[in-house]
């Protein structure tokens, strides 16, 4: 079997599904706990399973409650308690096949098989109609799926993010920055869009040849942080965490593990970072997204606003 990495789910002893929030998943799997089998759950799954869907907090309590061996700073699943693996760009078949909305989003875009699928609830058939799709999308094959989604919108083929639509991604992720200044960003990522009145994320992952490309774990931390920096490597911006090689006499890069500031900057811009300065081995990183609401964090590129 191919390694677990991010975006694939796992499913434990007990039936419980879990969202991998990892890529270096050695005696345990890094993840975050989703869906617990419920007889009077919303969600049913083909087979006729019923599940309740938990938030993040919801996860934690139930987690610190029923799995304590489980508790971390995310959830850490032994391998000997998963029972199956469900990777996206394996089910990526018969989620389309089961879900016209995903046919069509499919349809427009021009990638090689096995270098996208879909996570979630649509991953592990809980879907419901009101159900954004994340299709993931690994390697270099997002870079290309992020021109070609620019491209569809431009020519009027896919429809573009409506300002009702910012508004509710703005109001979900409550970010440290204005309205003005969060759409200013986000409108040049070409990572999210709609079809036919569905959200959907173009969300980057790792393909099996880079799963090590950083290791994030957690560092000694120094205290908070603000700093100006020039970015001199994005290629995992858009990652999770993001991550933003710059050049500064203290730190020597920024994450982010909040997708609000993913694919925040270009290589080349300069940025401003707020948040929480960690030691990791010989070098400094600033930290981004070091509670679920990144509570006075931030990145915005100064490039950008001033131009």
């Amino acid at each position: 079997m191919m390694p677990i990495r991010l975006r694939d789910f796992i499913e434990d002893t007990d039936g419980c599904l879990y969202a991998v929030s990892n890529y270096d998943n050695g005696d345990r799997v890094g993840c975050v706990l989703r869906y617990v089998p419920d007889p009077a759950g919303e969600r049913c799954d083909p087979a006729g399973r019923r599940y309740t869907k938990y938030d993040f907090e919801e996860a934690f309590a139930w987690i610190a409650e029923h799995k304590p061996a489980y508790l971390d700073t995310v959830h850490q699943v032994p391998h000997t308690d998963i029972v199956r693996v469900y990777k996206p760009e394996e089910e990526m078949a018969a989620v389309a096949l089961r879900d016209k909305r995903v046919q069509k989003l499919i349809g427009f875009f021009d990638l090689p098989g096995g270098a996208y699928g879909v996570t979630g609830s649509l991953l592990c058939g809980l879907e419901n109609a009101g159900s954004d799709i994340d299709m993931v999308v690994y390697g270099d094959a997002w870079f290309s799926a992020q021109q070609q989604l620019a491209r569809l919108v431009g020519s009027g083929r896919l429809t573009g993010m409506s300002e009702e639509m910012w508004r509710r991604v703005y109001e979900k992720r409550v970010p440290e920055i204005s309205f003005e200044t969060f759409v200013l960003h986000e409108e040049r990522k070409w990572n999210r869009g709609e079809i036919d009145g569905t959200y959907f994320d173009l969300l980057y992952t790792r393909s099996y040849d880079n799963l090590r490309a950083v290791a994030a774990g957690r560092g000694e931390v120094l205290g908070r942080m603000r700093i100006e920096a020039l970015v001199t490597d994005a290629s995992l911006a858009f990652d999770s965490p993001a991550v933003y090689g710059i050049e500064h006499e203290e730190i020597s890069r920024v994450l982010s593990f909040t997708h609000t500031y993913s694919g925040q900057a270009l290589a080349g811009e300069t940025i401003e970072v707020q948040g929480v300065r960690e030691r990791h081995g010989d070098e400094d990183w600033l930290i981004v997204g070091t509670t679920r609401e990144a509570k006075g964090e931030y990145i915005i590129s100064k490039t950008l606003m001033e131009a």
